[in-house]
């Protein structure tokens, strides 16, 4: 399973909008200058993300974008699936019912569901909070001290 651009940058994104949570909209071109991603590029990241209730957006100005709701209310997966699909490993376990003509006989079939209950799990079990808290200890240097 491979993530592509547009779900690498939807997440951070979404760290970005929840690191500088003011209460305020935040501008696009902040979070462009910030992450280092093109406006336009943001600009259908967020026309999806809105779509789905994930963002608030004024325009204008004064607009921009804020997070619907609290980070720890995001989960990771929920984020992925919007922006990449279904996050299944194989083809035939992305629909509720397996429709796959080789189920029955399928060798792999067990690992492969356990490899998708996996990945669910994981992406579930990690928030946009989580992911906040995370960038915060990578940027700490630790204390600084002088003699």
């Amino acid at each position: 399973m491979k993530i592509s651009t547009r779900g690498r940058y939807a997440l951070r994104f979404m760290i970005d909008l929840a690191q500088h949570d003011t209460s305020e909209y935040t501008a696009l071109k902040d979070i462009s200058e910030r992450q280092g991603i093109s406006i336009k590029y943001l600009e259908q990241i967020t026309s999806l993300l809105s779509k789905f209730g994930l963002l608030q957006s004024v325009r204008g100005p004064q607009g921009g974008y804020k997070l619907s709701k609290k980070p720890s209310q995001y989960t990771v997966a929920e984020i992925l699936r919007i922006t990449e699909g279904d996050l299944a490993p194989i083809a035939c376990l992305s629909t509720p019912e397996n429709t796959c003509p080789k189920k029955d006989e399928c060798s792999t079939l067990a690992m492969w569901e356990g490899l998708y209950e996996v990945i669910r799990n994981y992406l579930e079990g990690k928030t946009l909070e989580y992911l906040v808290a995370q960038a915060k200890t990578k940027s700490f240097t630790g204390p600084d001290y002088c003699i």
